[in-house]
This record gives structure tokens, sequence and C-alpha cells, in this order.
């Protein structure tokens, strides 16, 4: 055999050893087969480790080190009233009066050659993309704790609505455009299920998972995944930054942890990553500000 090819093989070849856990550095280390490593073992106190070991150690890693990030946040309590008072002051910086560039941009990927799409937006607030999305032919289904949001929506955007109770949520009222296929919910996030409209073939949640409370997040999970159609389209933006330095809303929520929470159940695609520190943002401390998409897919059964 040339000698060009055995150098390959040798560099392709995996090397002969085993994966064993160190006790004293509490890591997993690759340790050659040959004979003389034998005592270092001993002396160590290491042992084989199975794969199936390691899975779940690693797993186990992944989890303590979320659960490091999230840290500086973990306690931080938003109360349902402070969203409101925010809206009744006019304190809604988070609101855009444009249609959102990410769903722009990744809108293809949502809709996948699919019309008439029964689209979700939580904590919907006032959101052009809601009308936007209606004057392609899309229904759309929002959910908002400020009666004076939902009332701007519609006002704002010339749109006649009517109001109604809605039986299954006590307290709960839902807003009805006239023109076009929109449904807007007044009421907690969390008393809303699929019972009231069914399931939906596509999400966009910008503003709704970094706004809910960080010890609230795999129950928002939950809830997101049962109003999943089985050919729905999740489009999640998430922000990266130093919790250490903002103590949020918006949260940070980083990629691992959208993995813990929609990594079972779903498949998950990093669409687009984008700088998004301003002035503003400068002005609040942080040195860093990212903002992520995510296409999030129920896995096939």
């Amino acid at each position: 055999m040339p000698k060009d090819s055995e150098e390959q093989r040798s560099v392709c070849a995996p090397p002969a050893g085993r994966w064993v856990w160190n006790n004293e550095a509490r890591t997993v280390e690759f340790v050659s087969s040959h004979p003389a490593e034998e005592a270092t073992l001993k002396e160590r106190r290491q042992t084989n480790v199975s794969f199936h070991e390691l899975n779940c150690r690693s797993e186990c890693w992944a989890e303590a080190n979320i659960s490091s990030m999230l840290a500086p946040q973990e306690n931080r309590v938003m109360v349902l009233g402070e969203w409101e008072e925010r809206w009744q002051q006019g304190r809604i910086g988070f609101h855009q009066p444009e249609v959102h560039k990410m769903l722009q941009n990744n809108l293809d990927k949502v809709l996948a050659g699919r019309t008439g799409v029964h689209f979700f937006f939580p904590l919907c607030g006032k959101a052009v993309d809601m009308k936007w999305l209606a004057d392609m032919g899309h229904s759309v289904v929002g959910v908002e704790i400020s009666e004076k949001a939902v009332k701007e929506f519609f006002e704002e955007n010339n749109m006649t609505y009517s109001e109604e109770p809605v039986p299954a949520i006590p307290g709960a009222k839902v807003y009805k455009g006239s023109e076009r296929n929109i449904s807007l919910y007044q009421c907690d996030l969390f008393n809303f299920s699929s019972s009231i409209e069914g399931q939906f073939g596509a999400i966009w949640d910008r503003g709704s998972l970094v706004a809910i409370n960080p010890r609230d997040r795999e129950k928002y999970a939950a809830l997101i995944t049962s109003l999943m159609a089985k050919d729905c389209r999740y489009l999640l933006d998430t922000l990266l930054y130093n919790p250490e330095l903002y103590p949020g809303p918006p949260f940070f929520v980083p990629d691992e942890q959208v993995q813990s929470l929609f990594g079972n159940s779903c498949d998950m695609e990093l669409l687009q990553s984008v700088d998004s520190l301003t002035d503003i943002h400068r002005g609040l401390g942080l040195d860093y500000r990212t903002e992520n998409v995510h296409l999030i897919t129920p896995k096939s059964i």
C-alpha cells in the first residue's frame, strides 16, 4: 500500500482507548488502551463510562450550564398588572410601528407554500404584523392582557370590531375584526387553550417568550406545544445579552434553553442571528445584544 494511503488511514482511524470519568477533576477524559495507562487509571480512581452514562452526564452538565446562565434573572417577576400599567402609561418601547423585519425575512419559511394559514400571536400587543398577515388572506388569533392594546390595534388600523365575552374563560373578552379575519383575546395567556380556537399552522413569537417570567418558561413551552398543529411552523425571536447587566424584560433566553424547552418534541433551526445593540441598549449598560430567530416544527411521528 502506498505511503500516503497509510498516513491517511492512520489519521482517519479512531484511536484505541476508552472514555473514563475522572472523579478528582469531575470530567470525562479519553485514555489510550496501552497497558501502561492502567496504573494511572487506578491512581486517579477513574472508571469506564458507557455511552449511556456519558450521555446522561452530558445532559446534567447542560442543565447546570443553563441554570448558571439564567441565575441573574431567575427570580425576576412581572405581574400582569404591571404590564397593563405600562400600556396605560404609554411605556411601550417594545412596540414596533412597522412589520418586524425578522418576520418579513423569514415569512417564506413559515408559510412553506401554504395559503390561508391559521396564525397565533402570543402576547400580541397591537403588533401591526397581524394586519399585514391578515391582508394576505391568513387568519390571525392573538392573546393580550391589555384591553387598551387590543382596542388601539383596531382603532389605529381603521378597523371596526365586535366585542364578545368568552364563556370558556371567565372575565375574558374576544375582539373580532369586521373587515379582516382577526380575533384578539383579552385575557391571561395561561388561561388560553386549543379548546378555544383549535390548533395553529403558524406562530409568530416576538416579545412573548422573552417577556414571560423566567420561572414560567416550561409552563409556557407546554402551552405553545399544545397549540401547534402537526404542520405548525413556529417562528421564535429570542435575545442574547449579559443578564448580569440588565434585569429584563425583555429577558435573556439562550439557545441552549430553547433546545431544552422544545427539543424533545420539536426540530429546531436557527434561521437568523443579528447584532441588535443600539445606543438605547448601551445606555442600559449592555455591551452586546444579539437577536436570534428560530424555526421550530413538530417532529414527525
